[in-house]
Formats: structure tokens, sequence, C-alpha cells
């Protein structure tokens, strides 16, 4: 299997050249940009030709890209969120309207997925975040923008009731006259919610990419895999099982010294490629 990681492990910094470098002298083949303004400016086409070149000179691969869920991440702080599932038109169309910019990456440079949340996590959502009916008309909207460029547009399992692995299949087969749908299985989310093994047999004719990263089982801590209580071995096991040959993009957060979190991720991955061979 291929290995990527998010530049979510540099989501308080400005992504510069120097960051990818290092990703890849750490033998990484493939990044996914986590587009928040404040990390990677999607609006502006210089900062995207700039990261263009970066990833030629790198040879790493854009594998996807994280839609926009806040304004912004200064200093460890998230700004107003942004969510396909507000109920509220205006706000659903801002979320929209903000997804398609970060599309400008995709009309620059090649990639294959488009990962989107269905609303918020329910630990902070309110009562008008996650609608339902609202979360398919995002749904149906968005395949309208990455279907012409050629993407799979990926709906990631988060922490609600929209985004488990099962709520997710339902619209996906609901939805089934529509190529190019797919479910992102981010692993820690899926283990807050329940259990990692079952909601990958879940997601499985349905899986087209991955979250990895790891927690106690209470918070969205983005730990090192290993670091915390997800059973690895028996989540490698299970997408052997199921035909799972996609790629496996950790989703690390990089805190106050992500060059360490880079180098114990390289371990991690290490670990995760001898899992995969069995």
């Amino acid at each position: 299997m291929r290995f990527g990681i998010s530049t979510y492990l540099l989501h308080g910094e400005r992504l510069d050249r120097p960051h990818l470098v290092e990703i890849a002298a750490h033998g990484f083949d493939a990044i996914e940009l986590f587009a928040t303004r404040s990390h990677f400016d999607y609006r502006d086409q210089s900062a995207i030709e700039a990261l263009g070149e970066w990833l030629d000179d790198t040879r790493l691969q854009l594998h996807a890209i994280h839609a926009p869920i806040t304004e912004s991440y200064i200093d460890g702080l998230w700004g107003p969120p942004f969510s396909t599932a507000w109920s509220r038109r205006e706000k659903r169309a801002r979320a929209i309207e903000e997804i398609q910019a970060a599309l400008n990456v995709a009309r620059r440079i090649k990639t294959g997925f488009l990962v989107v949340h269905l609303g918020t996590p329910t630990s902070y959502a309110s009562d008008l975040d996650n609608h339902p009916m609202a979360a398919a008309r995002s749904v149906t909207e968005l395949h309208d923008l990455t279907s012409p460029l050629g993407l799979q547009l990926a709906l990631e399992v988060i922490p609600n009731t929209l985004s488990t692995a099962t709520a997710l299949v339902d619209l996906l087969e609901d939805e089934a006259d529509r190529p190019g749908l797919g479910v992102c299985l981010d692993f820690g989310h899926a283990f807050i919610g329940g259990d990692v093994i079952d909601e990958i047999e879940m997601a499985s004719e349905h899986l087209v990419t991955t979250h990895l990263h790891d927690n106690l089982g209470v918070a969205d801590q983005h730990l090192v895999p290993f670091d915390g209580q997800i059973d690895w071995p028996t989540a490698m096991m299970t997408l052997r099982k199921i035909g799972y040959d996609g790629a496996l993009m950790l989703e690390v957060a990089g805190g106050t010294d992500w060059r360490d979190v880079l180098a114990r991720a390289t371990s991690a991955r290490k670990k995760l490629e001898r899992l995969c061979e069995g």
C-alpha cells in the first residue's frame, strides 16, 4: 500500500516548500492538503502555482484535498466552522462556496479526491449544524462540482449521526446512480464512535481513501498510530481481508514540535507497512 501524510501535521503554520522537503525525506509518497486559508490560501493563484512546483520538486503526489471546515486555525485556536449540513441556507451555501474555492487547487494540480465532512462533530454541534436533508443537498451539489474535475467525492467518517460508516453507506446507496462517491474511513473518528473493525467492514464496498491517527477513545487527539488504544494489527488485517489497496494517509497533529511528530509518524508507518504485508 502507498503511504502519505496530511498537512494537518502543519496546520498551525503557513505551508511552505521546506515542509514538503522534510515530508519527502521521511519517505512519504503523497500528501493530503488540509484546506484552511491560514495554512494554505487556496484563493491565491500564485500560492497554488507554488504548491505545484514544490510537489514537482519533491516528487510528492497530491493524493487529496480536505475540504475547508473552518475559516482559520491560528495559535491553536479554531476559527468559525463551515458545515455542509447547516439547516440555514445561507450558511450552508457559504460552506459550499468555500469548498468550490478550494477546488481551484484541483484545477491546477492533479489529485484524486475531495474529502468532505458532512456536518460537524456532535461534541460541539448545535441543533442546526447536522441536518440530514441539508447534508444530502450538499452531497448532490458537491458531486456536481467534483465530477467534471474527475475527482472522487470521499465522505469522511466523523463523530456525528450523519457520518458513521452505516449512515454514509446508506446515503451512498441512495445515490447509487452517481459514480464518483465513496467513504473516507477515519480510524480515529471511528474509534471514538465505536468499533473500528465494524466500521471498516461496513464501509468496505465504498471505501476509497483513509485517515490514520490514534486516540484514547474519548477525544479526537490525532495521535501518531500506536500512541493510543486502536488495535492496529487487527485493523490492518481487516483492511487486507476486505481487499483495500488504496492509500493509507496519516492525519496526525503536529502540536508544538511537528518535526518530532513527523519522525514518530515515520516509525509508525514502518510498523504499519509490516502489518500490511501480513
